[in-house]
């Protein structure tokens, strides 16, 4: 193996959360990144590279890694998600289901005579994947990705007592929208001093509707995402996942974007994210009167999120501890 190619739709989190830190790690051979939607692909050089497809593939790829099959150093296919679980389930809209069929499930048939291994970002995603002898390979974000900056953690957000309640998510969430309603409606009817910013798609904008103090925003694309997160703060944001294949199975990523808004989190119980309080932060049962009630605690005692805040920052900085060791063992496991 003399570098490493990954290819993806570039930029994305997945390749930021999983994969970015951990190919600049010491020790770690050359890299480079392809944009499986530009023309790329044509002018790497194969000779002994080592490929890693970052969730999706496309035809141009497929070709490249037909055609320079025998002089590369081997194939590797590293999955986030469960995606034939989001193409089946009813959550997604259907041009987001039609295009991951297309970029993630169609290029499997011609990319499984090439693969050599499957990396994985959880456990349970992993056994979903058995067939294929998964590796799990969890998140290790870079630290300035989800790090404050010049921003004080500790610092009041606001000089009017306002406190800013967030949940950022798409139609994928569509369950998790409208079991957050009703018990957003009934907080900002008894908290004066909550506000609430959402990020929905066309179809969990309806949801939004007709609520005061509310602010709907379309989801951003990453980069802009990042930023925004690097420009203010939230005080609590809200973190649930229904039940579900596709849910057991998601990474516990949302974390990093709690700590780079600075906010007090609140999670799910469950596969993702546990269920004690071993890390000090907050994890709730999938019970609407539990989540009212701990939201309405929260916009009362500042020291709690101040807490909250410091207890996912800890949790995340142990993920970014891990890119220090590289690909290198999985790589060998691999070999």
């Amino acid at each position: 193996m003399k570098r490493i190619i990954v290819f993806g739709r570039i930029p994305n989190p997945t390749f930021d959360y999983y994969l970015a830190a951990r190919l600049d790690a010491p020790d770690m051979p050359p890299y480079e990144v392809a944009d499986i939607r530009g023309g790329e692909a044509l002018a790497l050089e194969a000779d002994g590279a080592l490929v890693i497809l970052c969730r999706y593939a496309s035809p141009l790829v497929l070709r490249w890694i037909e055609q320079n099959a025998e002089r590369l150093s081997g194939v590797g296919l590293f999955l986030d998600d469960d995606i034939a679980a989001v193409v089946t389930g009813k959550d997604a809209n259907f041009f987001y289901r039609l295009s991951l069929c297309y970029l993630a499930l169609w290029p499997l048939r011609e990319l499984s005579r090439h693969l050599d291994f499957v990396w994985a970002s959880t456990p349970h995603l992993a056994s979903r994947l058995a067939d294929a002898k998964a590796v799990v390979l969890p998140p290790a974000p870079p630290k300035p990705l989800w790090e404050a900056g010049g921003r004080d953690e500790d610092q009041h957000r606001q000089s009017d007592g306002d406190v800013l309640i967030g949940y950022h998510a798409t139609g994928v969430h569509l369950t998790e929208h409208q079991f957050l309603r009703p018990i957003i409606a009934d907080v900002l009817r008894e908290r004066p001093q909550a506000r609430f910013e959402v990020f929905a798609d066309r179809r969990a904008n309806r949801i939004w509707q007709g609520l005061e103090r509310v602010r709907i925003r379309e989801p951003l694309p990453w980069t802009e995402y990042v930023a925004d997160a690097k420009a203010r703060r939230i005080d609590i944001m809200l973190v649930p996942l229904a039940p579900s294949h596709v849910n057991d199975s998601r990474s516990p990523t949302k974390r990093i974007d709690v700590a780079r808004y600075g906010a007090a989190g609140m999670f799910s119980q469950g596969a993702v994210y546990g269920a004690s309080a071993d890390t000090r932060e907050l994890l709730l049962p999938y019970v609407e009167e539990v989540w009212r009630h701990h939201i309405l605690q929260l916009i009362d005692d500042q020291e709690t999120r101040r807490v909250l805040a410091h207890a996912t920052k800890i949790v995340v900085l142990q993920m970014t501890a891990a890119a220090d060791r590289g690909l290198g063992s999985l790589m060998r496991r691999n070999a």
